[in-house]
């Protein structure tokens, strides 16, 4: 006597082909959303969160402006006008600091406050080196591109050694794909103040610098008389 045994009915071939033929579709459509989302979000990204100091931070900030004869740019209230005067005074090196020092936040800070990069600019301080983060607005009439913002990322070496500031582009960015030094004109890892100290901008720049000290999270510059 022979057993018997249950097969289950086999698909249509037709069928079957359609369902993975489906299911390749949604694996395409769902890793081409994830991707354009990612690239998106990586290659355009939206503004920087501008810093906001609190109330002690911003006390510190506007008493060492005051030091440098630097006002913050404050909005005065809806329909009403700035009382602020500029009063005459006399010139005076008496007791006049030639040292300012920065925190990271109160540079970031001032750029939020008081220029249209707010959310354009952050500013990183580590030792002997400032770097920044650039969005670029890109025309809206650029082919592809036209309406995005580009994402750049620069770094400057800054420091003071043998009796000078020594100034020194480390490298620029954009994408996160760091630029050939062709394209940077040659200059990056050169040191401007030694290679175009002899006259022009960086020589009185470097005349005028008494000390630069970059750590993390301050810079500090004094000048000389």
């Amino acid at each position: 006597m022979t057993d018997t045994v249950d097969k289950a009915p086999e698909q249509p071939k037709g069928r079957s082909l359609f369902k993975t033929l489906c299911l390749i579709l949604a694996v395409i459509a769902v890793t081409s959303i994830v991707t354009v989302r990612l690239t998106t979000a990586y290659l355009f990204p939206k503004t920087f969160e501008p810093i906001v100091l609190n109330q002690k931070e911003q006390q510190v900030l506007e008493g060492k402006l005051k030091v440098l004869k630097f006002e913050l740019n404050t909005k005065p209230a809806a329909g009403k006008k700035s009382a602020a005067v500029l009063e005459p005074q006399r010139y005076s090196e008496v007791g006049a600091s030639r040292e300012a020092s920065f925190s990271e936040r109160e540079i970031n800070a001032l750029i939020a406050n008081n220029t249209d990069l707010a959310s354009k600019v952050a500013i990183d301080l580590s030792q002997d080196l400032v770097s920044a983060r650039v969005l670029v607005p890109l025309d809206p009439d650029m082919p592809m591109f036209g309406g995005k913002t580009l994402r750049m990322n620069a770094g400057l070496e800054l420091r003071y050694k043998g009796g000078r500031p020594v100034v020194i582009i480390k490298g620029i960015s954009l994408w996160g794909v760091p630029l050939p030094n062709s394209w940077l004109g040659g200059i990056k890892n050169v040191d401007l103040v030694h290679e175009f100290g002899d006259e022009g901008f960086w020589k009185a720049f470097s005349a005028g610098v008494d000390n630069i000290v970059v750590g993390e999270g301050r810079l500090t510059i004094k000048l000389k008389e």
